[in-house]
């Protein structure tokens, strides 16, 4: 049962000493009538980055998402900051540019987050190495000044060092190229932060229900609060509307004659254990059976494989592996490998969905195009989808150039490409070239952390999560419930579903009693989670 709080005014509230970043504060502050200088609706990477975009050039900023922040594709990407290999193949330069000028913004603005990694592509055909050396000397060249590592040839037995698992039979030497990486969903929540700071109400569990449309133009917006059902009625100068894969449902809330602009695919990744890649490095397929690219990528402990790219209709907000995702993805590892993962390795597995802009054979994603668009539609509408995580940041800004256009607001300039992100240390402590080997999440916020009762105490053997950080998880960080903490802001439902599943109950206890929940409740989110957890934990494809 929840304890609900009286209303007060977000002043009230606040004297009280609760904190600035409660839900209680945060609803006194949606229900206060207000016409907002932008609204965004969606929560995840895009989204959060216009937000933070439109603030830091002095606006007033609402956003709203439906669920939590980073809930669909934003937490279920490769973990990757790259400019894009791919696309070289493909001619697609600029893309790759924009892409490693983002990275090196990424690896100074949030250094504890994002930090160089190493791939090593192995080579089994006499023609592999010049080849796919001549290629990645132009990537270096693209980065120019912003590049991690000059890629270099390797022997064989370099090769079998950086990948100890790697499959000698008939191998030749390899090709090395430095990328990065990230935790997704602990950046969506660096960006959810950061908004905060300057002065965003950014709220989640808030769901966008209809637009309000005066004269023919959008004014406003009105909100359900999923938790209570309570609506609220907000103005805007503008509206921004930047859900992903759901960007298409969205438009046509204001105009039911929208074309569509989406063709989504989904990507299956699956997680095993560190004794399939030990090392530092990782492991890149070029070329799949089917003109894809494989990763196989030390994580957190872990290893993930992935990524498929399989065409898919529907968008649901927990899609499930394909028939035969798993089975390619740990077919082709099998070459590659002396000793592969089989299904019974698979700790987790978890599906993203792209919204890939719908050009080109939609039977084969990867002539799809990754770039972002920016539309207004004939009532005002902002409009913002595509792209992918490296470019989060040109996306945002471009997509609040076009808003401020629409609402006559002026044209400061964007501040963002130097902006460094909640929790980054000082800019001295560290440079794209060696940023974020800490590789502590909580950056700044270690220390609060610390204070908090609890740490240091695991909660689960295997893995890292304390009771302090479900704590300030509740805090400040806006979680709402079980999966929240478990998928979110620790990543224990991608790394090893049957552990996530063990922590539930410690997890929901010390929930309800930081945001006065009841017994119900707990039982109700363990139970949630628990179903949610066995579905992660199976690889799918064979029901």
């Amino acid at each position: 049962m929840t304890l609900l709080e009286p209303r007060r005014n977000a002043h009230e509230i606040e004297r009280a000493g609760e904190k600035a970043l409660s839900r209680p504060v945060l609803l006194a502050r949606l229900r206060e009538a207000k016409t907002w200088d932008v609204v965004v609706i969606g929560g995840g990477a895009t989204g959060l980055g216009c937000a933070v975009d439109a603030a830091a050039r002095g606006f007033s900023v609402l956003l709203v998402e439906a669920q939590d922040f980073a809930k669909g594709t934003s937490s279920r990407a490769t973990k990757l900051i790259h400019g894009g290999v791919r696309y070289l193949a493909q001619c697609r330069l600029a893309l790759v540019r924009e892409a490693l000028v983002e990275r090196a913004r990424l690896l100074a603005n949030a250094p504890h987050l994002v930090h160089p990694l190493r791939f090593v592509v192995p080579a089994y055909r006499w023609f592999d190495q010049p080849l796919l050396g001549a290629g990645l000397k132009i990537y270096d060249l693209l980065a120019g000044g912003a590049a991690l590592g000059g890629s270099r040839l390797l022997n064989a037995a370099r090769t079998v060092s950086a990948l100890p698992t790697v499959n000698t039979a008939g191998l030749r030497g390899g090709i090395a190229y430095h990328d990065a990486q990230f935790d997704d969903a602990r950046l969506a929540l660096a960006l959810a932060r950061t908004a905060s700071d300057l002065g965003v109400l950014a709220i989640n569990y808030c769901a966008a229900s209809d637009f309000i449309v005066e004269d023919g133009r959008v004014r406003g917006l009105r909100v359900r609060d999923v938790e209570t059902g309570d609506m609220h009625k907000v103005g805007a100068r503008v509206l921004i509307n930047a859900t992903g894969v759901w960007a298409d449902r969205v438009r046509r809330l204001a105009d039911p004659q929208a074309t569509r602009l989406l063709r989504p695919s989904q990507g299956l990744h699956l997680v095993v254990g560190r004794e399939f890649l030990p090392g530092t490095d990782a492991l890149l397929v070029p070329r799949t059976d089917d003109g894809r690219v494989l990763f196989v990528i030390p994580w957190q402990g872990r290893v993930v494989l992935g990524t498929t790219d399989t065409p898919c209709d529907d968008a649901p907000l927990e899609p499930e592996p394909l028939p035969g995702e798993a089975d390619f993805i740990l077919a082709t590892a099998a070459r590659y490998l002396v000793r592969a993962p089989t299904r019974a390795d698979v700790r987790s597995a978890f599906v993203g969905l792209r919204p890939l802009i719908g050009a080109g054979d939609a039977s084969a994603t990867r002539t799809l195009s990754r770039e972002h668009v920016v539309e207004v539609s004939p009532q005002g509408l902002v409009s913002v989808t595509g792209g992918k995580w490296t470019t989060y940041r040109a996306m945002a800004e471009d997509a609040v150039d076009t808003a401020l256009s629409v609402a006559k607001l002026g044209q400061p300039a964007s501040p963002t490409s130097t902006l460094r992100l909640h929790g980054a240390p000082p800019s001295q402590a560290g440079s794209a070239g060696s940023a974020g080997s800490a590789g502590d999440v909580y950056g700044t916020d270690r220390e609060s952390v610390e204070r908090l009762p609890g740490a240091g105490r695991r909660l689960v053997d295997g893995l890292s999560l304390t009771e302090a950080e479900v704590r300030f998880a509740a805090r400040e960080e806006f979680a709402r419930g079980v999966e929240d903490v478990l998928a979110r802001r620790h990543r224990a439902l991608f790394l090893d579903a049957a552990l996530a599943a063990q922590a539930a109950p410690a997890v929901a206890e010390l929930l309800a009693q930081e945001l006065g929940f009841g017994a119900d409740w707990c039982a109700a989110e363990c139970a949630r989670f628990e179903a949610l957890a066995a579905r992660y934990g199976d690889p799918g494809g064979s029901r």
